[in-house]
């Protein structure tokens, strides 16, 4: 439309659209409602940014993703649309999409990364073809890119045991981190499960908690002994003092009775780890894997570990099936006939 005009799509509610002349003295009209959003008129494309808005909707409201999921769709097709520099994406070819993904390898993005893009790129190009704007989904053709090989970080027992000593409990906030970093590592908790945990998820008689993972998928952990420990002290001392007034019930909050963001519990752990003499690149998810890898060296079945971390494959888990050179050894040594 000329001028950048704004399509607006009008919907009369109960009954087609009554004129203001003749319509009879204190009745109300019938509801209309104006969309921004409607498809582009023929020959015209729509807008990256307007094919991503109706995305998101889809993703929110018809599959009910996670708010991070949603974000980091968010973030890859923002990335993708600068790419395109205003060309359609209703009109990319397979040829497009793959010069894009190897602008991101040019660029140095790790393989998981890359990868990531173009699985977003596949569920958006399938929501195009559900929408009836692309007949065949190029993305389809896309070859996701492999894993890396290499395992992420993790901490030796020692290095967490100092993790864990790090927080000074003779202070509120040390009381509150404490807690924090032991169910993250009695868990395998993400952070942002950590965050949205809620004080009834917490059981401590029975020596367990509930984590929402992706997808809002829910499952048990056990709590170990420090971890309730640590756990009781915060939720009878300082937690107290930090809620009272208010209806918070997030089991780990700030000293206004806020919930804890993702982010804040990012900025806690790398805290306490500069803090405890450990690289200070580590991150929640570090103890995750160092929960996973120690449970798996120290020989827990590959299936437990995978519900307890929520994997739903359980080739996600078998990474942490790496054990070092000398414990091989020693199982060699112990086992075989000519060890």
């Amino acid at each position: 439309m000329a001028g950048g005009e704004s399509r607006l799509r009008r919907v009369t509610e109960n009954g087609p659209a009554a004129g203001a002349a003749g319509r009879p003295a204190g009745r109300r009209g019938p509801r209309q409602i104006l969309f921004s959003d409607a498809p582009a008129a023929p020959g015209e494309a729509e807008s990256i940014a307007s094919l991503t808005d109706r995305f998101l909707r889809y993703i929110r409201h018809e599959r009910s993703l996670a708010d991070n999921t949603q974000a980091a769709y968010r973030r890859d097709l923002a990335t993708f649309a600068e790419w395109l520099g205003g060309r359609p994406a209703t009109t990319a070819s397979v040829t497009v999409l793959g010069d894009y993904v190897a602008t991101l390898a040019r660029r140095g993005l790790a393989r998981a990364s890359i990868a990531r893009q173009a699985a977003t790129l596949r569920v958006f190009y399938a929501f195009l073809q559900l929408e009836g704007l692309v007949v065949d989904s190029p993305a389809t053709a896309l070859a996701a890119s492999r894993r890396d090989d290499t395992m992420p970080a993790t901490l030796s027992p020692r290095q967490v045991d100092r993790l864990l000593a790090a927080p000074d409990t003779r202070a509120a906030h040390g009381l509150r981190d404490r807690a924090l970093l032991e169910l993250l590592y009695a868990t395998g908790c993400r952070a942002s499960e950590v965050s949205g945990m809620r004080l009834a998820d917490v059981h401590l008689a029975e020596r367990y908690c509930t984590c929402r993972g992706k997808g809002n998928k829910q499952r048990v952990v056990p709590l170990g002994k420090r971890a309730i420990d640590a756990l009781t002290a915060w939720f009878e001392g300082p937690r107290r003092e930090w809620t009272a007034g208010n209806a918070a019930d997030w089991a780990v909050v700030s000293s206004r009775g806020n919930r804890l963001s993702r982010m804040r519990i990012w900025e806690l752990v790398r805290h306490h780890a500069a803090a405890a003499g450990i690289p200070a690149d580590i991150g929640p998810h570090t103890l995750r894997h160092s929960f996973a890898t120690h449970l798996v060296a120290g020989g827990v079945d590959l299936r437990h570990v995978q519900e307890m971390l929520g994997h739903s494959s359980i080739a996600t888990t078998q990474r942490y099936t790496h054990v070092d050179s000398g414990r091989l050894r020693r199982v060699h040594g112990r086992f075989h006939p000519r060890g």
